[in-house]
C-alpha cells in the first residue's frame, strides 16, 4: 500500500509552505521600518512613523531604506534676478598676449607647443630674418657714430676756454652729437618696433619671447613658416588660464537692474551641480540690432583651471539684497498648490516640511520660508519617504 498522501493534499501542504514564506518576508521587509500595526515592536527597535509627530519618519542604523536616501547640507545664497542666461567664456584680453613679428623672415625652430606652460621671458620660437639683422647693424653702427661725436664734442668744449677753437666749430660739433644721438634713437625705435614685447639674439637669427607667465594657448606657428608684419593671425597666443572673460547677452528688461560690481553665478554642463562665481566688469553701450541685447562682460576665476574658453555655459545675475535656499528639484515633493521638503534631523530621522517657493527653475528652485539654511534636505529619495508617510498615515486607525 502506498503512504503517498492524495495529489490534492500535496497542493495544499505546497500552498501553505509559499504563504508562510511570503508572510516571513514581508515581516522581515517591515521590521526595520515601523511599529505600526497592532504588534507591538521588541524592545530597542525605531520607528518609522512616529504616532505622536505624523511628519517623521526614523529608521535605524543599517537599514536598507538608508542606502536609497542622500541628504546635502544647504546654504543660504543670493535670489536671482532671472532665469539663467545663454553667456560664452573668452580669453582674458587683460591677461592674454598675442605674439606677432615686426620684420619678415622665416622660423626655423619652434621651442614650445599649445598647451605648454611659459614663463616670462622664455624662448617661443627662433627666426631667421635679414631684416632683423639690417635693424640692428643700422643700431650698431648708429651708437658708434654717436659715440665718436661725443667724444669730439667734449674735447671742443675743453679747447673753448682758450679760445683754441672757434665758436661756431664748437657749435657745429654739439650739433652733430645731437643730431647723432636722435639717428640713436631712430635706429633703436624701429627695432623695438619690429616686436614691441622684446625680442632676443643677435646678428639676424632673433628669438621670439614670452612677455608674460602662462599658457600657450595658440600656436599658427610652424617650422618653416614666412613670417611677415600684418599676419592675419598671430603666431602664438600665451594666456593666464585662471582668468577668463564671461560674455553674456542680457535682455533689454533687465538693463536696469544690472550694474558694475554685480555678481553673477555661473553653471556649466561639463559639471553638474557646480557653480562658479563671476563679477561683472562692463556693461555695454548699445543694443545689438539683431537680438536686441546688451553686451556684458564679467570676469571669472578660474583658479581650479575647470572651464576653458568658448565654453558656452548658463549665468544667472544675482541680487545684491535678500536670499533663499536653493534645492534641487529632485527635493521638492509637490501636493497640490503646496511643496514639501524633508529634512535630516538626526542620522536616520526625517522630518516632511512645508516650504514657500520664491522661484522654480528647470534644474533648481529657491525656498524663501521654511529653510533656515545649513539644514540637511535629502535630495534623493524625497518621494520614496513621502510615501512611506502616506502609507503610515492610511493604515492607521
Amino acid at each position: 500500500m502506498s503512504l503517498r498522501p492524495p495529489a490534492s493534499r500535496r497542493v495544499l501542504l505546497v500552498l501553505l509552505a509559499l504563504l508562510v514564506l511570503a508572510g516571513a518576508a514581508f515581516l522581515v521587509w517591515r521590521a526595520p521600518r515601523s511599529d505600526a500595526g497592532p504588534s507591538t515592536p521588541p524592545a530597542g527597535a525605531s520607528n518609522t512613523a512616529s504616532a505622536a509627530d505624523p511628519e517623521q519618519l526614523r529608521y535605524p542604523k543599517g537599514a536598507a531604506q538608508l542606502a536609497m536616501i542622500r541628504t546635502d547640507a544647504m546654504p543660504r545664497v543670493p535670489l536671482p534676478l532671472a532665469e539663467p542666461l545663454s553667456a560664452r567664456l573668452v580669453y582674458d584680453e587683460d591677461a592674454t598676449a598675442r605674439i606677432g613679428v615686426g620684420f619678415s623672415g622665416r622660423i626655423v625652430a619652434l621651442r614650445v607647443g599649445p598647451g605648454d606652460s611659459v614663463r616670462a621671458g622664455q624662448v617661443l620660437a627662433d627666426i631667421d630674418s635679414p631684416d632683423y639683422g639690417t635693424a640692428r647693424a643700422d643700431l650698431g653702427k648708429a651708437l658708434a657714430d654717436e659715440k665718436r661725436k661725443q667724444l669730439a664734442a667734449e674735447r671742443g668744449r675743453e679747447l673753448a676756454p682758450g679760445d683754441a677753437i672757434a665758436h661756431k666749430d664748437l657749435e657745429a660739433l654739439e650739433a652733430d652729437h645731437a643730431q647723432a644721438l636722435e639717428e640713436v634713437e631712430r635706429a633703436r625705435r624701429r627695432l623695438q618696433n619690429m616686436n614691441p614685447r622684446g625680442l632676443r639674439g643677435e646678428g639676424q637669427r632673433p628669438q621670439l619671447v614670452s612677455p608674460m607667465d602662462g599658457l600657450v594657448a595658440e600656436r599658427t606657428a610652424t617650422p618653416a613658416l614666412e613670417v611677415a608684419p600684418g599676419m592675419a593671425a598671430p603666431l602664438f597666443v600665451v594666456t593666464d588660464p585662471r582668468r577668463l572673460w564671461l560674455m553674456i547677452d542680457l535682455p533689454e528688461r533687465l538693463l536696469g537692474r544690472i550694474k558694475l560690481g554685480s555678481a553673477v553665478s555661473v553653471e556649466s554642463d561639463a559639471y553638474p551641480g557646480r557653480r562658479f562665481a563671476a563679477t561683472v566688469r562692463q556693461v555695454g553701450h548699445a543694443v545689438d540690432t539683431n537680438t536686441r541685447r546688451v553686451p556684458v562682460r564679467a570676469q571669472l576665476d578660474n583658479a581650479g583651471l575647470e572651464l576653458l574658453p568658448e565654453m558656452f555655459v548658463r549665468a544667472q545675475l544675482l541680487q545684491e539684497d535678500g536670499s533663499g535656499v536653493r534645492v534641487p528639484n529632485e527635493a521638492l515633493v509637490n501636493r497640490g498648490v503646496h511643496s514639501y521638503v524633508f529634512v535630516e534631523e538626526s542620522p536616520g530621522a526625517f522630518r516632511r516640511r512645508q516650504v514657500e517657493l520664491l522661484a522654480q527653475g528647470s534644474d533648481t528652485s529657491y525656498v524663501r520660508e521654511g529653510l533656515a539654511g545649513n539644514e540637511r534636505v535629502v535630495t534623493a529619495g524625497a518621494l520614496l519617504l513621502d510615501a512611506e508617510l502616506t502609507t503610515r498615515a492610511s493604515e492607521r486607525p
